[in-house]
Parts: structure tokens; C-alpha cells; sequence
């Protein structure tokens, strides 16, 4: 991702903090975390240290399990089954406490945002959705063009990433705003400021050529933009 799209998109550990709710959590699957180790590993036996990796990995393997074996004869000896068998069935066991343990929680989250949920942070939340894809496809842009494909570059970039800026703004004091008077439903906010935006900024950089890329990406940071608006003035109508 080239430097000025570095910390433009808004990602799930930031937009929860904005919403101090748990929004887009998803259920971690303790396999996954084991196929992401074991990919790792064998991309690096395939490089110039794949004896070292090799090595390191059985001799932390083969001490494990001598340490575990020798903790049986130790500490159980009433336990007859061999201990690799023993090893073996705590694993799997283990795995699934701790996948039960995982989605218990995720479920619990899950109906937590679903209950603190409003038609503003639903519209918000898909706002946000909408300017990140934003980020992603001016991104993928980018590597096509970096693959020798400069005619795909996008024209006046400075002023699509200018756009995307303002938006983010927006979407980040809406989202505070949503935040504050969910969380105190007795008063409005008086702190003003979080009902300013750049909308009018953002309405006199839209460009009439909409049918290039430079066009369509202003147009889509000014519709998120009018979106955002029309939320915060239905907030501001709840004083």
C-alpha cells in the first residue's frame, strides 16, 4: 500500500474503540491460527534454512514430549494408557474447550452489539464498509499499475486522497457522536464541533467527469459523505 493510503482506512480494532462495541467480531476457528503456523513453516524449510527450521521444530517437538512423559511418570502413575496416546487424546480435548470457550464468547459479543445496535450505526457502519472498499480498490489499482500497467494510474490522485481524508473525518466524528448519544440517551452532546463537517468541501471538489476513475472516487466519498450528513442531522434531531 503506497504512504498516502497508509492509515486511511478505518479497521475493526479502531472502529470498535469509536463505537465502544464489538462490531464485526468474528469467531476465531483454533484451526486456522495451526494452518497459518504450519504454511510458515513449511515456506520456511523451502528457504535457505529449512535444515535449521527443521531442526529447531523436532528437537521443541521431541522436548515437549519427553517433558510431558516424564510429568506422567511423575505425577500419574495410576494412568496406564502410553503417554503419546494420552498426549494426543489432551489435545484434541483441549482444542475443544478452547473452540466451545471461543464461540461462547464470540456469541456473547455478537448479541451484545445486537442489542446496543441503532439504524444510525447500521447506516454508519455501512458507510465506513463503503470507504474502506474504497481504499482496497484505489490499492489493488495501484498494483496493477506498479505491475507495468501504467495507464490504469489514477489522474489528480492528490485530490481523490484529499476526499477520502475529509470523509474519514466525517465518518470518525459521526461515529463519536452515535457512540456518545447511545451511551447517554438522557442528553444531547453540547460539544458542537461534532456536528461540524466538510460537506461543502467535499461538494466543491466533485469533478463533472464522472465517467473517469478520478470522478468516481470523489463521487463515492461525496455519497458516503451525504450520508454521514443525513445521520448526524437525525441525530441532532433527537435533542
Amino acid at each position: 500500500m503506497r504512504d498516502d493510503l497508509q492509515g486511511l482506512e478505518i479497521n475493526q480494532k479502531e472502529l470498535q474503540k469509536l463505537t465502544n462495541l464489538p462490531v464485526n467480531d468474528k469467531l476465531v476457528i483454533i484451526i486456522n491460527p495451526l494452518k497459518n503456523l504450519g504454511s510458515n513453516l513449511i515456506k520456511r524449510i523451502k528457504g535457505s534454512e529449512g535444515a535449521t527450521v527443521v531442526f529447531i521444530a523436532f528437537s521443541t517437538f521431541v522436548f515437549s514430549y519427553l517433558l510431558f512423559d516424564l510429568i506422567i511418570k511423575l505425577f500419574a502413575t495410576w494412568i496406564t494408557i502410553p503417554s503419546w496416546i494420552l498426549l494426543i487424546i489432551l489435545g484434541l480435548w483441549g482444542g475443544g474447550v478452547t473452540q466451545s470457550v471461543l464461540y461462547l464468547t464470540w456469541k456473547k459479543r455478537t448479541k451484545f452489539v445486537k442489542i446496543n445496535m441503532t439504524n444510525s450505526l447500521l447506516v454508519l457502519l455501512n458507510d465506513v464498509d463503503r470507504y474502506n472498499s474504497v481504499i482496497k480498490a484505489i490499492d489493488i489499482n495501484d498494483q496493477i499499475e506498479e505491475a507495468g500497467n501504467p495507464e490504469v494510474s489514477i489522474k489528480e490522485r492528490e485530490r481523490v486522497i484529499e476526499a477520502l481524508k475529509l470523509t474519514r473525518t466525517d465518518l470518525v466524528r459521526a461515529l463519536k457522536t452515535e457512540k456518545v448519544l447511545r451511551e447517554n440517551k438522557s442528553f444531547i452532546l453540547s460539544n458542537t464541533e461534532l456536528f461540524v463537517n466538510n460537506l461543502a468541501t467535499l461538494t466543491a471538489m466533485q469533478v463533472s467527469e464522472q465517467a473517469t476513475e478520478h470522478g468516481r472516487l470523489l463521487n463515492e466519498a461525496l455519497q458516503i459523505a451525504l450520508d454521514v450528513q443525513h445521520e448526524m442531522k437525525r441525530l441532532h434531531s433527537q435533542r
